[in-house]
């Protein structure tokens, strides 16, 4: 059965592999460019830039284990910064590689600022693709037929994770789906049903072989306060009761004179 057997780097080099990776770069770029901050943290797979189109001046490459053009290995259940941290985490496919995927995400929550952003994507199990993989993982037909997806990891659904993230406080601002072609092994074919990605999106939106998500952290009770120059303007630019100038006038008047 070790044949059978798909590494996940390796998977990204077959055309399945490199048509994934060009949607998700797509969909990361969109999504951290216009995120703001200092620090961002991108957790794993250095095939994929996702913090190239981010602008925040400390940006840094985390993996589980050394890897030439990553800043540093760690447990990502253990992350070395301290709360309330990081402005910007991004998770491409780390929660299916990570060992206790939740605890991963705890730890997440807890490293963001308040109002930091965690953008995720990961294969999606209720898909063309997840259904291939799951006939050829059957006890029927193990060691019978290849494997379609990699191998390692434990595929979380989307809607599942949706659910992990709103019990941390995270609330999710975009949520989407991606890689409709089917489950085709061969560049050729993946060219030839290129048409699937536009009528996926329309007409079978949820089976998309990727998901996406883009979640902020909120904090309850916590109000962002304005700038205190702005209250002070405010204040200024209220406006303010004048009294009328005649009642001041009769009023001031020595009580002789009235009486004249």
């Amino acid at each position: 059965m070790s044949d059978q057997i798909i590494g996940l780097h390796d998977w990204f080099e077959s055309p399945t592999g490199r048509y994934l990776l060009a949607w998700e770069r797509r969909q990361f770029d969109l999504a951290v460019a216009d995120i703001f901050g200092f620090h961002a943290l991108q957790l794993g797979l250095p095939e994929l830039d996702a913090l190239g189109a981010n602008r925040m001046p400390h940006r840094w490459l985390a993996t589980q284990t050394p890897t030439p053009g990553a800043a540093f290995a760690t447990d990502f259940s253990a992350l070395p910064f301290s709360a309330n941290s990081l402005d910007l985490v991004v998770l491409p496919h780390s929660l299916e590689l990570a060992s206790d995927p939740h605890t991963t995400l705890r730890e997440v929550e807890r490293v963001l600022v308040p109002e930091g952003r965690v953008v995720i994507c990961g294969l999606n199990p209720t898909s063309i693709w997840g259904l291939r993989q799951r006939r050829a993982r059957s006890p029927h037909r193990v060691g019978s037929q290849k494997l379609f997806l990699p191998e390692a990891g434990e595929f979380i659904g989307y809607w599942r994770l949706r659910d992990w993230l709103h019990l941390l406080g995270f609330e999710v601002e975009v949520g989407r789906f991606g890689c409709y072609r089917p489950a085709f092994s061969s560049e050729k074919w993946l060219q030839r049903f290129e048409w699937m990605d536009r009528a996926g999106a329309r007409w079978w939106p949820i089976l998309g072989g990727v998901y996406f998500l883009v979640a902020v952290k909120r904090v309850r009770g916590m109000t962002l306060l304005s700038p205190a120059w702005k209250a002070s303007r405010a204040l200024a630019a209220a406006p303010v009761s004048v009294a009328n100038s005649s009642t001041l006038t009769r009023a001031s008047a020595p009580k002789d004179e009235k009486t004249k």
